[in-house]
């Protein structure tokens, strides 16, 4: 009897949630419903729902960005402000050092407008409104429909709808999305900022203090913060960069608090989390730790170990490759982090014992068993049925299109639309030119011939693309041999062969290049391993939406909450500490005494190196007012806030809406937590707002931005 209680309380934590516990979802501010604002309210929330999200007039919402389409910030002055993670801007500060100005190293501060760096390739997105469309969407489906006609349908009517939205406002894009597995659709109306300028990054020492070593652990001692600023027309229009553009004048400025937190204190996240599969069966979950992790775990790996003993010899090609290497390591640790943690946590087991109650359900309801009776059944059959090819395509795509740089190129060059508007050429060139700026020969040759021989070793033959036909007939099965033989013949390994093609030169055909060949060859075989898993592909999908639909019908006296899909949500929760395993108590905040524990404790690791100065500064405790009422100095902390990647940047507010710091990971012993919600451990780590103005002030004399913000009391 106790059994059975423990498995059905481990079913309405998994799929009955919005609830049970406070903490848990990512919760559209344009569909807070009635309990969700009174539950915030009781936590201590004093903020109205109009306060947070007004379509009309300024509200909260309007301080908070999707930074760049991947990560979240928050506008912290009326002149277009935006904090975010160090990491998040990574890339920006990158492009724009060099050996003898490397401001990943040393850091950057503007100290006039002038001053600040353009990024090019990044924007700011604000949300402006959003509408349930769902009746209006699935006007289009008609019975008897089959899945890809049905899909069809809906795109193109998602696609009308947000059509229509751009065309009321030149300076807004439309998106519809979908929501709880294809069952609901909503538009949401953004308006975005190309003009956005790099004005601060600490060194990397502080704003990636740990690395990897530390990279979703907790305790954490990291300041992981830059500063952009946006820019507008003289119209505060979005506009191009252009010499002429003038700071963005926000509509909604994030104040900041000084009066830091308590343990219980109210918490919540305002970002752009970009995906959970909170609600995908178990069958899905498997593929998922036993695919496309695993394929991560297992390429990049190998991947990342010669790009990092380069970046160690070289600091030319430590700036290079830092962008790419962290990329690329921060989603090979979560999947090491998420397989481990669905293993220890049983994460499988609890799933299967929601669908053995969904299908007890489905059996005592004669209208859901007539047309639902087989549907488990049926999804454990479809997802057999693509099992060897979807572990071929995931080990693939990780091998070859996320592995050899040449290859990427390559397929760059192939989707380049060299008859588009003058000013997306030029723009696409520009980023081509980049990529070879940033490309090693010598260090791809070596990822290349790695990554041929971890693909033979982990796919069975009968899923190898026929360049293996040639490494084994022409080349003894010698995968260097190979790969030295395919650089040398092809002349996109630098930009000679695209210019040649560009200038028109008669006696060069790019599309008889070998690696524009090959990656024709590989996209082909990608698109045939696509094929055939279809139909199982087709009737997953399909499953899928039927099984999230029932599940929430089962339980239609509950809330629940989509799964993150890069649109803006709210987390909220309180500030507390969690007990990771037995014998140990982890605080809810960190200080600088840890910074100099680390620094102490890990004296040979690059990971942990400072500057003296700022030690110096550290040690001698003099924090003025951004001291916390004990005195110490707050580095960083944790709060239950239910969060994902994408909440990289996102603003945490206190109860009276102001800003306690910046999200900018979650916690090891939770990295299944896009799967399921484990609201004793789970927690997301934020940098104190107070720590990075103290960084920004006392490390870097840089006052005048202090004097931009909004500082409450």
């Amino acid at each position: 009897m106790m059994k059975q209680k423990h498995w059905l309380l481990a079913i309405v934590c998994l799929w009955a949630t919005a609830l049970t516990y406070a903490d848990e979802g990512m919760w559209m501010l344009g569909d807070l419903n009635k309990e969700t604002r009174r539950t915030m309210k009781e936590l201590g929330l004093e903020l109205t729902a109009k306060q947070l999200y007004d379509p009309a007039r300024p509200s909260l919402k309007d301080a908070v960005v999707s930074f760049g389409g991947f990560c979240s910030g928050v506008v912290v002055s009326r002149d277009g402000l935006v904090f975010t993670n160090h990491h998040c801007g990574f890339s920006s500060i990158r492009q724009h050092s060099t050996v003898e100005h490397d401001y990943l190293r040393d850091g950057f501060v503007a100290r006039s407008h002038e001053e600040e760096l353009p990024c090019p390739e990044l924007y700011v997105r604000f949300l402006v409104r959003q509408e349930n469309v769902t009746k209006r969407v699935l006007s289009v489906v008609r019975p008897g429909m089959d899945e890809s006609d049905r899909s069809m349908a809906i795109d193109s009517m998602m696609w009308v709808i947000g059509r229509e939205a751009m065309a009321e406002d030149s300076t807004t894009v439309g998106a519809v999305d979908a929501y709880y597995g294809g069952n609901e659709f909503w538009l949401s109306v953004y308006r975005d900022y190309n003009d956005v300028r790099l004005v601060f990054a600490p060194p990397s020492s502080i704003g990636k203090f740990g690395w990897d070593r530390d990279n979703w652990e907790w305790p954490r001692h990291t300041g992981d913060f830059s500063v952009f600023r946006i820019y507008a027309d003289k119209d505060n229009r979005p506009a191009t960069y252009s010499p002429d553009n003038v700071p963005y004048q926000a509509s909604s400025v994030a104040p900041i608090s000084l009066d830091g937190y308590q343990e219980g204190s109210f918490c919540m996240t305002l970002g752009f989390p970009g995906s959970t599969e909170r609600y995908l069966s178990s069958y899905g979950v498997e593929e998922r730790l036993v695919n496309a992790n695993q394929a991560q775990i297992d390429v990049r790996g190998v991947k990342q170990a010669i790009w990092k003993r380069e970046m160690d010899r070289r600091d030319s090609i430590r700036l290079m490759y830092a962008s790419k290497y962290s990329e690329s390591s921060n989603y090979w640790k979560n999947s090491i982090g998420m397989n481990q943690a669905v293993r220890r946590l049983h994460v499988l087991d609890k799933k299967r014992a929601m669908e053995q109650e969904l299908q007890r359900w489905i059996d005592s309801k004669p209208r859901e068993r007539k047309r639902l009776s087989t549907l488990l059944p049926d999804l454990a059959k479809n997802y057999l049925a693509r099992r060897e090819t979807d572990h071929a395509e995931a080990y693939f795509v990780e091998a070859f299109l996320n592995g050899p740089e040449l290859v990427q190129l390559a397929l760059d060059i192939l989707n380049f639309d060299f008859e588009a508007e003058q000013e997306q050429v030029v723009s696409g060139l520009e980023a081509l030119v980049e990529r070879y700026a940033n490309l090693d020969v010598g260090i791809d040759k070596e990822v290349f011939a790695a990554m041929l021989d971890v693909y033979r070793a982990k796919v069975d033959t009968a899923y190898w693309p026929s360049l293996y036909q040639v490494v084994d007939s022409a080349f003894g099965g010698d995968s260097r041999a190979y790969v030295d033989d395919l650089y040398a013949r092809s002349d996109i390994t630098t930009p000679r062969g695209l210019k040649r093609f560009l200038e028109r030169d008669s006696t060069y055909n790019l599309y008889e290049d070998p690696a524009i060949t090959l990656g024709i060859d590989l996209i082909t075989k990608l698109f045939e391993l696509t094929y055939q898993a279809y139909g199982a592909s087709r009737e997953i999908a399909r499953g899928e939406r039927e099984l999230n639909a029932a599940v929430r019908r089962m339980y239609d006296d509950r809330n629940f909450y989509p799964d993150a899909n890069s649109t803006l949500r709210l987390s909220f929760g309180t500030v507390c500490g969690y007990d990771p395993y037995d014998g140990a108590t982890y605080s809810y905040y960190t200080t600088v005494r840890g910074v100099l524990e680390k620094v102490r404790a890990y004296v040979d690791d690059p990971d942990f190196r400072v500057e003296p100065e700022w030690l110096e500064l550290l040690a001698s405790g003099n924090f003025g007012r951004y001291a916390d009422r004990d005195g110490q100095m707050k580095v960083c902390f944790i709060s239950n806030n239910d969060i994902t990647g994408g909440n990289s940047g996102s603003a945490m507010f206190n109860a009276r809406g102001e800003l306690l710091g910046l999200a900018f990971d979650g916690n090891w012993e939770a990295m299944s937590s896009d799967i399921l919600y484990e609201p004793e451990l789970q927690r997301t780590i934020g940098v104190d707002i107070r720590y990075v103005l103290f960084i920004i002030e006392k490390y870097a004399k840089a006052s005048h931005l202090i004097q931009e913000l909004q500082i409450a009391g």
